[in-house]
């Protein structure tokens, strides 16, 4: 009798439990112990594993500061668009979940080594809020410049900054002995906070760079280019891996992130791929604040490729990181062989882009011309197989254009995002501002730029990068766009700028309806708009200042707005 009595109120607690389960709250105070103070990563794994038996609603983090180590974290070989796959080592680990929050609390998550914050697969209906990212040891080395001249700079690295130096070469590490590899040097103005004037990239390699040690954490680097460089200013060694994004969304269906501060992560802030639906609302992306650092995160803020629906950044911080503050754009896979009137080979020619599955059975692709960026034709997939990572075999239901030939692209003809960018700050930051690739409408607003390079820039191409753009309906409207272009010269020919890579292009017309009102244009640079192979352009009601009172000036008013292999173009200053 007291068996059955034990079955029943279990059989009783069952069904409560699961008639209420959806609104269920875990709170991760409850899964922490003394033992966990300088790795809470097994309270974490508890957490969410009983966030999913129990289909619970909600994560409430503690506040205070969790520190995180990769040690005990989840474990996965990743192929993440546009940056390097890897076995990643993952804290908040989320698949399949549905409905779902991290609350933060005013948590800090203070990781440790590589690691990966957030990743987000086959997820629906998702937010995360009120937390903040950092990492102990950043994975982009500073050095002020205590010395330089024609072929050589001297730096000087922090205490806090573990190193050994072997045979000329220079290696960091951190207390676990994880090292931190660099491929890149730029410099930074000390005072400013952002790339110097003028300067660019010197790209070399942990494993070659030639160096010598000449104080405590003081080093020379030498090599015949380089050039003087101003004592006092920080020199940046960009991290030579994007291994570890702070949030990563695949096939994932409305995604809203709010009140997070992203300090620093190896790798992008927030990188989405075949994505549905995502905000970003007062996200920032910048230094520490407190430390010494220049540099926030190692790559790009954002990026999105192949997402549907809506993107929305609002009122967003994108701040002295390593590279763009967005990317929107899709894929283009590479005819490698015609195997048949309706059977292509297919190849990933950028390796950034190895492992991604995006062609499936019922897709409709384009069957784009390399030369001049358009379709040729469009197609429906009858079958697709994946002979690894870098090739497959599509099949479709009609035969193809008989003028498709070896070095033409493919990518997916279907809904694009719709993207609101507003209210945000972005500069200070390596290269660009916005790269808009979407077909989609495509809003521009109340903003504030200050890049070193283009702060608006159409991009795509089939013979690089591989990626799909080709804007159709673009405004740009009430932005202030302040001292854009001081940074390398190979960041952007003006403010807005288009940077597709299209061999023929007389005949192209890749890019449409652009339309800039009412933003104002400060700077010391003349250069305000260069186009080609766009069919339909509007400036108008804008205000221009030139001004050489924070930067030398530069260029010629001959300059200001420069047309290609344009139609239908309406200048109104």
């Amino acid at each position: 009798m007291r068996k059955i009595l034990f079955l029943f109120a279990a059989l009783v607690s069952a069904v409560l439990l699961a008639g209420c389960s959806y609104s269920a709250t875990v709170y991760l105070k409850d899964y922490l112990d003394d033992s966990m103070s300088e790795d809470a990563m097994p309270a974490i794994r508890a957490a969410l594993d009983d966030c999913v038996r129990l289909k619970a609603s909600k994560l409430v983090l503690p506040g205070d500061t969790l520190r995180i180590k990769p040690a005990k974290a989840y474990e996965e070989y990743q192929y993440i668009s546009n940056n390097d796959p890897s076995m990643k080592r993952i804290a908040f680990q989320m698949k399949g979940m549905k409905d779902f929050a991290v609350e933060g609390n005013g948590t800090t998550l203070l990781f440790s080594g590589h690691i990966s914050p957030f990743n987000l697969e086959g997820c629906a209906n998702i937010s995360v809020k009120d937390l903040t990212i950092d990492f102990k040891r950043p994975f982009v080395s500073e050095g002020v410049v205590t010395a330089a001249g024609k072929g050589f700079f001297e730096l000087q690295f922090p205490d806090s900054y573990e190193t050994t130096f072997r045979e000329g070469n220079l290696v960091f590490r951190d207390e676990n002995n994880e090292t931190y590899p660099y491929s890149s040097l730029l410099e930074f103005d000390s005072s400013k906070k952002e790339v110097a004037y003028h300067v660019h990239d010197y790209w070399i390699w942990t494993e070659s760079s030639q160096a010598a040690q000449v104080g405590p954490n003081r080093f020379r680097f030498y090599r015949d280019d380089y050039g003087d460089a101003t004592v006092g200013n920080v020199m940046a060694l960009g991290a030579s891996t994007r291994n570890n994004p702070a949030f990563t969304l695949l096939d994932c269906e409305g995604f809203n992130l709010t009140d997070v501060k992203l300090y620093n992560c190896c790798g992008m802030g927030v990188i989405a791929q075949s994505s549905k639906d995502i905000e970003l609302l007062r996200m920032d992306v910048e230094p520490t604040p407190g430390s010494d650092r220049i540099i926030s995160i190692s790559a790009d803020a954002t990026h999105f490729v192949n997402c549907k629906g809506y993107i929305r950044m609002i009122d967003c911080v994108f701040k002295n990181q390593k590279d763009d503050a967005t990317n929107v754009h899709g894929w283009y896979m590479a005819v490698d062989k015609v195997l048949s009137p309706d059977k292509l080979l297919l190849r990933w020619r950028n390796t950034g882009q190895y492992g991604v599955r995006f062609i499936k059975p019922g897709m409709t692709l384009e069957i784009v011309d390399s030369q001049i960026m358009e379709a040729r034709d469009r197609k429906v997939v009858k079958e697709v197989e994946y002979l690894n990572s870098e090739y497959a075999e599509v099949s479709f239901n009609e035969p193809l254009p008989e003028s498709v030939k070896e070095g033409d692209v493919v990518a997916e003809d279907d809904a694009y995002p719709e993207v609101l960018i507003s209210g945000c700050y972005i500069g200070n930051n390596r290269a660009r501002g916005l790269l808009i690739g979407s077909r989609s409408k495509v809003v521009i607003e109340n903003n504030t730029f200050h890049t070193p390079g283009t702060a608006i820039l159409f991009e795509g191409d089939g013979r690089y990068w591989y990626e799909q753009s080709g804007v159709r309906d673009v405004t740009i409207r009430n932005n202030v766009f302040d001292n854009c272009m001081y940074g390398s010269a190979t960041w952007g020919s003006a403010v807005i700028a288009v940077g597709s890579g299209i061999p023929d292009k007389e005949h192209s017309r890749y890019h449409k309806n652009i339309l800039v009102e009412d933003n104002t244009f400060r700077g010391f640079d003349h250069r305000i708009v260069n186009l080609y192979c766009v069919d339909g352009f509007t400036f108008k009601d804008n205000k221009i200042e030139f001004t050489d009172a924070d930067y030398p000036a530069f260029g010629s008013p001959e300059d200001r707005f420069i047309f290609k292999n344009c139609d239908n173009v309406t200048v109104q200053e």
